[in-house]
């Protein structure tokens, strides 16, 4: 029970702190959006730029402060607000009440006061009171000054009691306001050194973070410390309520005036809807809201899918992350704040579609693992294919959908070409994972060993891998289109510079390095001696990489091991070295004449010399002859004793790592 409240009450306070940073988001934003008149010389604009800039530092300080600190800012802030609300409450009472009318109507026409006099003497002095107790807590005013304070913010109210002249009750209610005045600057000035500490601390800190951690760790702590996403889509979505109440309001005003019915049809919801994005989205903070709320929305959705398929993978959850930071870099791309309301909705929306092709494709890199582990492990469970079988299915559909109503309500353009493109890309990514998923399920269904199924794998992998290299050069070719007869920027230089850099050199260096890999060992494995038909009776082992028997055939290492082809190939693929000893793969002459082979525990041929072709390759049997220990008296170990688990097989002997993309085409058949 304890833990449940002190969860509760960390959470308020989570809450708390993001709601008092918000105003000064809302600061920020009015001081970037506000109107400049230039023609009012050069001192008031000089005057104007001071007080911008002294807003936007103040408003900056406060919100990157501490939690105890930003507390401690509000609780003087709300006792300035209470003392100075109390001040005016005076002076408009004594200007303007007379306590003797039939009714008083304030500005707006509402009856609020009532008839009889001293009732409402007693209500202003039961909310001055209230006025001053919390001025007096907040600020925490010792017990003496405390009773003058309330005595100070009573006096004006003394005045209207007995009548006195109306400018007479104005220069007490000055008074009065004045004396409060000067009570809150002491209090202030008394909490002046608390502040100058504080704000020493914070730069200290910050000083430190950066000299020990740098510029990055030092924005990510006070990015997480001050929940900013959190506080972003907080003011995105009290701005957005607060306009959508304002638009409603005006058109039912509206309506009602021109005789219609205040009941709103879709033609106006729709208006009011685009209306409300077109503000989403007019300046730098609001784009960076709406980013807020599109991670939010992105992650349960990544979430959700996670769980539907049965993904556990950390790195599969970074589509929160992904989503927003894409939108952002559009929006900076096209200029979006800074164009007209119109045209700002219509490139909205482009960006959006452009936004769910590429969440699609971060779905596909979500499935795509799942759909791999669950066919070369040959899980057979209904339950567990047929989730990621529904996601790619949509994956597939999804696309064709989006481009058929795109080319049904567009003419062509880039920006139609390239969402044409995407989606293309994705439904070959769908088809080349649903290829490799049939062809490892097919492998699953057969009890003998497919030695062609990796090399299929590889084909399927290679034909996508060419086409999605192709589609990228295209996209390359489109950006630069743009950039040069559309809307040129120095974003869009730099994002296709990265375009160019990593879906084009990159994905072509790492399929030229895989082609090359495979093809050496290919080569490799070609250039090995191979054992069949009876000679393989005379092997009583199995390999030492599947662990299955040898119906076929098996192939020879140097150093006198024997594996299979398939199996051999795929390690060869990691690195160049024999899987049970170590040593270099190479096939010299002089060693190609002398080979014969052993079996995996290190026995030689029965029809030739022991002494020849005792596995000479071992560490166990280095080891004993530096040590000068007799062979003879030592027993033997199994080979298979030796383990390497994939992080050590790209590290040792100076092999190179691991490629993903083998790993992927791994078909776990041998285990049949």
């Amino acid at each position: 029970m304890a833990s449940t409240n002190v969860r509760i009450g960390q959470q308020a306070l989570a809450v708390l702190d993001v709601a008092l940073r918000v105003p000064c988001i809302f600061i920020i934003d009015a001081i970037f959006n506000s109107y400049h008149d230039p023609g009012t010389g050069w001192a008031g604009t000089a005057g104007r730029v001071l007080i911008r800039v002294f807003g936007i530092l103040v408003s900056s300080v406060v919100l990157v402060l501490s939690q105890k600190a930003l507390f401690k800012f509000y609780t003087l802030f709300f006792a300035v607000m209470l003392g100075a609300v109390a001040v005016m409450i005076n002076y408009y009472a004594t200007s303007h009440i007379d306590f003797y009318s039939a009714y008083y109507k304030a500005a707006l026409g509402f009856r609020l006061l009532p008839r009889n006099g001293p009732t409402l003497w007693l209500g202003m002095a039961v909310v001055q009171l209230l006025f001053g107790l919390g001025y007096v807590v907040l600020l925490n005013v010792q017990s003496t000054f405390a009773a003058l304070v309330f005595l100070d913010i009573m006096i004006p109210l003394w005045g209207l009691i007995i009548e006195l002249p109306v400018d007479v009750r104005q220069l007490v209610a000055v008074a009065s306001g004045f004396v409060l005045a000067l009570n809150t600057a002491a209090c202030l000035l008394l909490k002046l050194k608390w502040f100058y500490y504080s704000c020493r601390y914070v730069y200290l800190l910050l000083r430190h973070m950066y000299r020990i951690y740098g510029v990055q760790l030092l924005l990510e702590d006070t990015w997480k410390r001050i929940r900013f996403p959190d506080v972003l889509r907080v003011f995105w979505l009290t701005r957005m309520t607060a306009q959508a109440v304002i638009l409603v309001y005006v058109v039912k005003v509206v309506r009602h005036e021109s005789g219609q019915q205040a009941t709103l049809t879709w033609d106006v919801c729709w208006d009011l809807f685009s209306n409300l994005i077109i503000s989403g989205c007019d300046s730098t903070l609001t784009v960076l809201g709406m980013s807020a709320v599109i991670s939010s929305m992105a992650h349960y959705l990544g979430l959700s899918i996670l769980a539907f398929i049965g993904s556990t993978e950390e790195e599969d959850k970074r589509l929160g992350f992904v989503a927003p930071v894409l939108f952002f870099i559009l929006a900076l791309q096209t200029g979006l704040s800074g164009l007209d309301p119109e045209e700002r909705l219509v490139r909205l929306s482009r960006n959006m579609c452009l936004l769910l092709t590429a969440i699609l494709h971060f779905i596909h890199g979500m499935t795509d693992p799942v759909l791999m582990s669950l066919s070369a492990s040959h899980v057979l469970s209904v339950r567990r294919h047929l989730p990621v079988l529904l996601v790619s299915l949509a994956l597939f559909v999804l696309p064709v959908a989006l481009s058929y109503a795109l080319w049904h309500h567009y003419a062509l353009n880039t920006w139609l070409f390239a969402v044409t493109a995407f989606c293309v890309e994705l439904c070959l990514k769908v088809v080349v994972s649903l290829t490799v998923y049939t062809l490892f399920m097919v492998d699953g269904y057969h009890n003998v060993l497919w030695e062609r199924l990796d090399d299929y794998v590889y084909y399927v992998r290679s034909t996508g891998n060419v086409i999605e290299f192709i589609f990228g050069v295209i996209m390359f070719g489109n950006g630069a289109y743009t950039m040069m007869f559309e809307s040129g920027s120095k974003i869009r230089a730099c994002m296709m510079c990265l375009h160019a850099y990593f879906n084009i050199y990159l994905q072509a260096r790492n399929g030229w390095k895989t082609f090359i890999n495979r093809r050496t060992a290919v080569k490799k494995i070609n250039s090995l001696p191979e054992v069949k038909g009876s000679q393989l009776d005379d092997i009583e082992d199995v390999c030492a990489i599947c662990y299955q028997e040898f119906a076929t055939s098996a192939r020879i290492t140097p150093c006198h091991h024997y594996f299979h082809a398939l199996c051999l190939r795929k390690w060869l693929y990691i690195q160049d070295t024999c899987p049970m000893c170590h040593q270099k793969v190479y096939i010299e002459d002089e060693a190609r004449d002398r080979a014969a082979f052993s079996n995996n525990n290190g026995y030689a041929d029965p029809g030739g010399d022991p002494d020849e072709f005792a596995a000479p390759g071992r560490a166990e049997g280095a080891a004993a002859a530096a040590g000068g220990a007799d062979p003879d008296n030592e027993l033997l170990e199994d080979n298979d004793s030796i383990e390497y688990d994939e992080d050590e097989w790209g590290t040792l002997n100076g092999g190179t790592p691991i490629e993903e993309d083998y790993i992927n085409d791994d078909t776990d058949s041998n285990g049949d």
